[in-house]
């Protein structure tokens, strides 16, 4: 992403509230290879496609630029998602009859190419950014709080979040927003 940062970007699709990159394939196509090159029995399930075989033991769970508008606009706030997710029970086995997913993450990892941050975290263990332990803020007053948020893409669901917004930023001490 940082070598492409301010090179001329082809817009594959858009939408009112989006935009995909060809980039984003290229990109996923390059983590695909690399994935499911060291572990060939795992599937992908991307922003851009899947891959492999459906219903495998592991899947990769990837947005290859996680931040897409931000990117193709020339702000530096986008990053590389990957998650890895294990199956949990057999296809069709379902709670129920209701359609509960069959896998569970067991890590996930973002990348910021543009601060260099390696966000990390293992199923059962501490989060980590870039090797160190990181923990969620221990203020107990939503007063005392500062909140990053993001909003969706839909306008429906804009229109539905809107007056959470207004009453969150009404308690808190800053809304400071979500680059995504």
């Amino acid at each position: 992403m940082r070598r492409n940062q301010w090179s001329v970007k082809r817009v594959n699709a858009e939408t009112s509230h989006d935009i995909k990159l060809e980039l984003d394939v290229r990109c996923q196509r390059l983590i695909d290879r690399t994935l499911r090159g060291a572990f060939p029995e795992s599937s992908l399930l991307g922003e851009e496609g899947v891959s492999g075989t459906p219903g495998s033991e592991y899947r990769w769970v990837v947005d290859p630029i996680d931040g897409t508008v931000n990117f193709a606009y020339g702000i530096p706030h986008a990053s590389v998602s990957i998650a890895l997710q294990m199956r949990t029970e057999e296809v069709g086995a379902r709670n129920k009859g209701a359609a509960a997913e069959p896998y569970q993450t067991v890590l996930g990892v973002v990348c910021d190419p543009f601060t260099d941050e390696l966000w990390s975290a293992i199923r059962g263990q501490a989060a980590r950014l870039n090797g160190r332990v990181i923990h969620a803020s221990r203020r107990r007053k939503l007063a005392d709080c500062v909140v990053s948020i993001g909003f969706a893409k839909s306008r429906t669901s804009l229109e539905r979040a809107l007056p959470y917004f207004i009453w969150l930023a009404r308690r808190v001490r800053k809304i400071r927003p979500h680059w995504d």
